[in-house]
């Protein structure tokens, strides 16, 4: 398996030497200084077999667009990358799908390098894409087959022309992306400061970008007409979703492949892959955050392969494509114990895997966690102070220009704004495999405050690592196209989801939860105001309670397996 690398602020096409067409990604800062997104970039001279071309859309803009040719008279299947990171990264792609007989478009997205329009994220990224594929379709070198190809920002821009419903795509390959951006940018209703403001930043998007993003807090018109998910039931295309456990799309990786794969049209529905590897935005690497998982760079099988799954989807090659397994994904476990339980790949028909039992775990008033729901009756409850000028620090997680991964928490969990439950050492291994989450009963002296639940693996050293966290702001706790104000002192219900993960406990390990209030700078810090997002810089301190009371049983839910995962499905 030969890894090929993309930074998603700088992609690189790496040479078609190589067989595996797998796409990494990992943010190299250092070499952004080249992103400028003004002028024309420099381009090869034509030849017969690579032409650098403006594709008119339907406003009249030109995307710049260049189309790599095999040899002889074609026609061929095409493959389709747009991307925001400068199409001239595209010329070992085009050279690979040429020697493979496969016709390829690289296009800057609209306002980016040598295109014209806006200089905005993601803007018309739908109809510019349609636009695009209208176009190919006149082509003469094209055999009426259509691939797209991507990671990150490429993936999302696969996801926003498959969004726009109907369109004639057959196959897609994507690689850490999301469908609804508004759950990227706004997730749980927290705005997520340093991944936006420094992306949009680094990246060199216009002035205006952030603020258009700050003005729609709600899931609103925006960000509609930007979820591809609505149009799930639309999408033909057979795909390969892949993404990580501490990918900053790590749920949006999954929730792809289910909407695709459950909800699409006839070509879409039962024919998707999805592989979730114990990585952060950068997918194949060693070592994520302060742990190297064993097995991590080398997946089981080919279905990262993309060239082999174009060529059976484009092609109707026989190369077994098709008899994958519809899921792969990576078992957590002790990182530095190889004779430990988890550690390796299994795979699935379907995600979750079937056969896990949703167990609460709940929180005691000793700051204690056990499956024992609390006895009394009577009201009891853990509070602490929020301050939104001296937030709990960003340490690990889904983060993107700060350190990611799993990192030892211990250094914020002695802070007395961060209330930590902890179970028992296990006497026995309990695997946990599917979507966490969280049932609070809180209540606050703000009308609004933000609260975060974060699920950690506890060493016998005594290292805590944070696996999964979930995060929501509680004016949005009826959903993000509303608000609902707190009622001071009232006891407040509030679902929180953490994402997903998969992992074994083992045997002298802890589980713990974080509850809290901030995570900054990795997302933004809730003012407890009340007032619009950003309209002022007033903040208010927060006392906020967590109720540990059988009237009100805050919990965490673990998708637990109940037999040892090699007796219950191998």
């Amino acid at each position: 398996m030969n890894p090929r690398w993309i930074f998603p602020l700088q992609p690189l096409f790496l040479s078609a030497s190589r067989s595996s067409f797998l796409v990494a990604c990992h943010l190299c800062v250092t070499a952004i200084t080249v992103l400028a997104p003004t002028g024309r970039a420099a381009t090869t001279p034509d030849t017969p077999q690579h032409r650098s071309i403006s594709v008119t859309t339907r406003d009249g803009v030109q995307l710049a667009t260049d189309v790599y040719l095999p040899d002889g008279l074609g026609p061929f299947p095409v493959i389709l990358a747009r991307t925001p990171y400068n199409k001239e990264s595209g010329a070992s792609l085009g050279r690979d799908g040429r020697r493979r007989g496969f016709a390829v478009v690289v296009q800057d997205t609209r306002g980016r390098f040598a295109s014209s329009g806006e200089n905005l994220p993601f803007h018309l990224d739908g109809p510019d894409g349609a636009d695009t594929v209208a176009w190919i379709r006149l082509q003469p070198w094209f055999n009426g087959r259509i691939g797209t190809w991507g990671g990150s920002a490429g993936a999302i821009t696969q996801f926003q022309l498959a969004g726009v419903g109907n369109q004639p795509i057959d196959s897609q390959f994507l690689v850490v992306g999301a469908p609804n951006l508004h759950e990227v940018v706004y997730t749980g209703g927290v705005f997520r400061k340093s991944l936006v403001e420094d992306w949009i930043r680094i990246t060199r998007f216009e002035t205006n970008a952030l603020p258009i993003w700050v003005s729609h807090p709600l899931y609103d018109d925006y960000w509609k007409a930007r979820d591809a998910s609505k149009a799930y039931p639309h999408i033909r295309a057979a795909g390969v979703h892949i993404g990580g456990w501490w990918d900053i799309f790590a749920q949006s990786t999954i929730d792809g492949f289910v909407g695709y794969q459950t909800q699409g049209a006839a070509r879409a529905k039962g024919r998707q892959k999805l592989i979730m590897g114990p990585w952060t935005h950068g997918v194949l690497a060693e070592k994520a955050g302060q742990l190297a998982f064993p097995g991590a760079k080398n997946p089981p099988g080919d279905t990262e392969d993309a060239w082999r799954w174009f060529e059976h989807t484009l092609k109707d090659l026989a190369n077994g494509a098709d008899q994958d397994p519809a899921v792969r994904y990576y078992v957590l476990g002790d990182a530095e114990n190889p004779n430990g339980p988890g550690n390796q790949w299994r795979t699935s028909d379907s995600w979750p895997p079937p056969g896990s039992q949703s167990t609460p775990f709940f929180f005691h008033a000793d700051k204690s966690l056990s499956t024992t729901r609390p006895a009394s009756n009577e009201p009891q409850n853990l509070t602490y102070t929020y301050h939104p000028t001296n937030p709990v620090p960003t340490l690990g997680g889904i983060q993107l220009t700060l350190p990611a991964g799993p990192m030892d928490q211990r250094p914020i969990e002695e802070r007395h704004d961060v209330l930590v439950f902890r179970s028992p050492a296990l006497d026995d291994p309990i695997e946990v495999t599917g979507r966490v989450r969280a049932r609070l009963w809180i209540a606050s002296d703000a009308p609004d405050t933000d609260f975060f639940v974060r699920l950690c693996d506890v060493y016998p050293d005594g290292r805590s690592f944070n696996l999964c966290e979930g995060m929501l702001r509680t004016r949005f706790r009826d959903g993000v196209d509303r608000e609902h104000f707190l009622e001071p002192g009232k006891p407040t219900p509030l679902d929180i989801d953490l994402w997903s993960t998969s992992i074994v406990f083992n045997r002298g390990h802890r589980i713990r939860v974080h509850v809290t209030s901030s995570s900054s700078p990795g997302f933004d810090p809730n003012p407890n105001t009340g007032a619009p997002f950003r309209s002022g810089p007033e903040t208010r301190a927060a006392n906020n309670r967590v109720f540990t009371d059988a009237r009100h049983p805050s919990h965490i839910i673990l998708p637990v397996f109940p037999q040892p995962k090699s007796a219950a499905h191998p």
